[in-house]
Order: structure tokens, then C-alpha cells, then sequence
């Protein structure tokens, strides 16, 4: 393989001219001709640069509305040719095909399309076809070829022309980054298809993202880690703009994620909210009259664990809450906006990160949530269920009150985004308990109660804020060993899937001690 390649002939063919004027010209001044299509063709001679048409290189027009242009041996005999093969060499001169040294191309805006609800049809044909190939053929013989298919790169290009051509090592980086682009293209169109005709587990399934981030490392010093973007802009750390602090680790996006799309949950127009989540799981979560106020009623859940966590908020952050975040180490704190003197206030703390959205996410929107297995990965619908006080089943005596109802719909949100088994305890829009991740229901349910006690003796509360809570359950309780152990702690009502083969056991057992309990008919594992 030639080590450089001098480049003297360049096909240019962009759906986004980002910066094209600026490389074309550069590419010309340097004496290399242009050949190039259509629209990108019209725009370089707008800019006052001499081109070719492809249509003149192939001697055919355009046709069939721009689906039929550089599918022509002109073109791909120029980009495949081995230049070190006397019979492509041959084959060049007897047909007249002139070799083409750098491929520009970027595909046709498929995923915007799909992104701006295009229909049908407007999906369809914006589905690339000349353009994959190209960049293929290109890629494929790097050998000869450089193709580049991120305006990124541009200023890269120009060096490596500068200092003879480009290098066969920036030749192969450049052919990975064009397959990873038609890859990742694919893939887009893949997933839309299925989506459109309701495959729902379509034979093979695709996944592709673009390198946000090179992190230091991943969960633990000896892991390499990176953070990739898969398209779709749902507000969130992947959309965020971080205004200070050092860059996110991969625990911090972990957990950003998990505290934001929790938060999520409680629309902001029905009051301000904060979650405060460690380790991937809430330490706690509350609703207030304001933000400073539903910060502090989630502080004061476990304000041993919120120590270095990460808090998120449904409303932009303002001065108050800036400031009551500060007394105590946090890692980052991520909100829908920010004021000035909020953003004042914390950039006292330069370890201190802050990313704001400008929206939240939809808890409700459909999506995909897969994790990897050996030998594949699982996919699924992402968790979105959602259940209302009318889609409550009251399965004991004593129907709940309406403080309670409300109680329990709050504390079956959080429930949801508890790793299982989980068990939350809440009063007045605040949880006062949390027990996650444990292998029986029964200890999360008593290490909830514990945590609520520990809480009781650090306020100076005269008993346990657990006492006159409502429970939610993740899922169902396999036994009544876990009602009852809430029901001695002080809770008052329950909410659970229901399910169990023993519900009626469970159903007894509250009644024994005048509890309230409902069914909701929707189990939310969280593993």
C-alpha cells in the first residue's frame, strides 16, 4: 500500500454543507479538480468555484428524480481501481475512467427525517442509496482512496494534503469512520422500518452511536470507557450542556441518567420536585412548595447517602436551591435551566458540575432499553407504565383516604426506578424510606424502616417518620412477612402489584392491622 497519496481529483456529494465552501475552496487552491452533484455541485459554483458535473463524467443525466446518478462505472471504476494493478490500470485507459482520489460525501438526512415525524413516504426517499455505495467502494480501497464523510474532518484533510497526501494510517482511520457512518445508517433505517410495519423482534436488530466521550475510565480504574450518543435528542445527560466542573465520569452519566428520568416523572407544572440518587438508586425523592423546599425534603430522607450525589430537579434551578446543594459535597446536578445567580453560586464549588436541558423528558414517550449478555443482549420496551388512582384495585376492608391514595401513587413512581426488591416508604409527597436491591422483599421492606429511624434520631424527630407512611412494593409480596414488618414500622397502607399465589394470605394480614392496601396490576422489576 503507497504509504501517501496525492490527492489531484476530489468527488464532493453533501446533504449537509456545513463548511463545504471553506473545504472546497481550499481543495481547488491546491489545484485538485472538483467533480461533484446537484445540489452540492450548484452551491460550489454559487461560491464562485469551477466543477464538474458527474453527469458530464458519466455521460448520462441525472434521472428518476436524483435516485439514479453516480451508480455508473465512471464513478465507481474511479474509486475501486487498484493503481498498483497493471490490468485495472488497463481497464481504466480503455474505458476512459479517471481515477478518483478523495471521496466527500454525507448521506441524506434520514434520521432528521425521522426525528421531525416525516411520513411514510418522506422517510423512504430519504433513504441514501448512491451515496452508501460511494462511500463503500472508497472505503473499501483505502489502499488508494481517502473518503470522509464528517465535515469533523476537514481540517485534517487539508493537513494531510499539505504534507503530501494522506498517510495510508489517516486513509484506514477515515475508511473505519465511513463504515461506522454507513453502519450506523443502516441501522437508522433498520429500526425505523421495524417500527413502521410493527415488527416488534425483528430478525436482527441494530444498534449504532456516535462518540460523545472518552472517559478516564469505566465503573473501576482497570475498565476502558466512552459515551455514545444513539440520535434521538430525549432531554437529557446526553442533550445537557455542562457548565462547569470537570468532565462527567461514567458512574456520573450512570447515575445522572437514573436521577433525571426519575424526576421526570413529576411534570413540572404540578409543583417543583427533586430526586437525589446514589449508586443508581434514590436516597431520596419529594415534591415541595418550591425547589429549595422539595430539595430539602429529599435531603433530609438520607442525608448520610445524598453525601456526594447526584440531585435533579423538574424546575429551573434558582438561588434558594443553589445554595441549600452547596452546604454539602455534591457531584452534579442537573436541571431543565439555571439562573444567573444560581450558576454564580456554584461556580464557588469548580468541582461541582452542572448540566442544564432546557426540557424534560417524556416518562411516558415508547423507546428501547437493551443491556448486553454473553453471546447477544436483551432488548425491551423502556418502563414506561404509568397507573392512576382509577386503575386502583381496594382489596382490604378499609379503603384508603385520599392523602393516602396520593401517598401511594408518589411512592410507586419512585418504586419504579428502585432497583429490585424495592420498597419505599412516603408521607406528604416525600420519601421517608428506601430499601433497594435486595434479594428478599422482607429486608429491603426493613431497611427501609431502618433508614427512616436513622433519619428520626439525626432531625431529632420523636419517632420515626416511617409511622403513618404508605408502602409501595415493586412487586408483589411473595409472603406476609414483608406487609407485616411494614405494618410494625407504622405504615398505614400499601401499594403492590398484587399477583402473588398467597395475596389472600397478604390481603388477611392487613386486615389484621386495619391497613389500607390497593392493586395496581403492574409489576415494575428494575434489575
Amino acid at each position: 500500500m503507497t504509504e501517501r497519496t496525492p490527492i489531484r481529483r476530489a468527488l464532493i456529494s453533501v446533504s449537509d454543507k456545513t463548511g463545504l465552501n471553506e473545504f472546497a475552496a481550499a481543495l481547488a487552491a491546491r489545484g485538485i479538480e472538483l467533480i461533484s452533484t446537484g445540489g452540492t455541485a450548484k452551491a460550489l459554483r454559487a461560491a464562485g468555484l469551477a466543477v464538474r458535473d458527474v453527469a458530464e463524467l458519466t455521460g448520462f443525466p441525472e434521472m428518476m428524480d436524483g435516485r439514479v446518478k453516480t451508480l455508473h462505472p465512471m464513478v465507481h471504476g474511479g474509486l475501486l481501481a487498484l493503481r498498483n494493478d497493471a490490468g485495472h490500470v488497463a481497464a481504466m485507459e480503455a474505458h476512459g475512467i479517471a481515477p478518483i482520489d478523495l471521496l466527500v460525501v454525507n448521506l441524506y438526512p434520514f434520521e432528521a427525517t425521522v426525528a421531525a415525524g416525516g411520513a411514510y413516504e418522506d422517510c423512504v426517499e430519504n433513504i441514501d442509496i448512491g451515496g452508501p455505495a460511494m462511500i463503500r467502494a472508497a472505503a473499501k480501497n483505502h489502499a488508494h482512496v481517502a473518503v470522509v464523510v464528517d465535515a469533523a474532518d476537514y481540517e485534517q484533510v487539508l493537513a494531510e494534503i499539505e504534507a503530501g497526501g494522506p498517510s495510508l494510517a489517516f486513509r484506514q482511520a477515515l475508511a473505519q469512520i465511513a463504515y461506522a457512518r454507513t453502519a450506523a445508517y443502516d441501522a437508522a433505517v433498520s429500526n425505523w422500518m421495524a417500527g413502521a410495519i410493527g415488527a416488534g423482534t425483528p430478525r436482527r436488530r441494530v444498534f449504532a452511536g456516535t462518540l460523545r466521550q472518552t472517559m478516564r475510565y469505566g465503573e473501576n480504574p482497570h475498565q476502558a470507557a466512552a459515551f455514545y450518543t444513539d440520535g434521538p435528542a430525549r432531554p437529557g445527560v446526553a442533550t445537557a450542556v455542562q457548565h462547569q466542573g470537570k468532565a462527567l465520569s461514567y458512574n456520573n452519566i450512570n447515575d445522572t441518567d437514573a436521577a433525571f428520568e426519575l424526576v421526570a416523572e413529576f411534570a413540572p407544572e404540578g409543583g417543583p420536585a427533586c430526586a437525589i440518587i446514589k449508586h443508581a438508586n434514590p436516597c431520596g425523592v419529594a415534591r415541595g412548595a418550591s425547589l429549595a423546599e422539595a430539595y430539602g425534603r429529599a435531603f433530609d430522607c438520607d442525608r448520610t447517602s445524598a453525601f456526594g450525589g447526584i440531585v435533579a430537579l423538574n424546575q429551573p434551578l434558582d438561588e434558594e436551591t443553589a445554595a441549600r446543594i452547596t452546604e454539602i459535597m455534591t457531584e452534579v446536578v442537573i436541571a431543565p435551566g439555571a439562573s444567573d445567580t444560581a450558576k454564580a453560586i456554584f461556580a464557588r464549588k469548580k468541582n461541582l458540575r452542572l448540566l442544564t436541558t432546557e426540557a424534560m423528558p417524556d416518562p411516558g414517550a415508547a423507546g428501547l432499553a437493551f443491556r448486553q449478555v454473553a453471546g447477544g443482549f436483551l432488548v425491551q420496551d423502556r418502563d414506561n407504565g404509568s397507573i392512576g388512582a382509577a386503575d386502583l384495585k381496594v382489596v382490604t376492608k378499609r379503603a384508603p383516604s385520599s392523602t393516602e391514595i396520593e401517598d401511594m401513587l408518589f411512592a410507586r413512581i419512585v418504586a419504579k426506578h428502585v432497583k429490585s426488591n424495592a420498597i419505599i416508604y412516603a408521607k406528604a409527597g416525600a420519601t421517608v424510606g428506601v430499601g433497594a436491591g435486595q434479594m428478599s422483599r422482607v429486608d429491603s421492606t426493613r431497611i427501609a424502616a431502618r433508614k427512616g429511624e436513622d433519619m428520626a434520631g439525626a432531625l431529632g424527630l420523636a419517632s420515626s417518620p416511617v409511622e403513618g407512611a404508605v408502602v409501595a412494593s415493586d412487586a408483589f409480596f411473595p409472603f406476609a412477612d414483608g406487609l407485616i414488618t411494614a405494618a410494625e414500622a407504622g405504615a398505614t397502607a400499601v401499594i403492590q402489584p398484587g399477583g402473588s399465589l398467597r395475596d389472600e394470605e397478604v390481603i388477611a394480614a392487613a386486615d389484621e392491622r386495619g391497613l389500607a392496601m390497593v392493586f395496581t396490576g403492574m409489576r415494575h422489576f428494575r434489575h
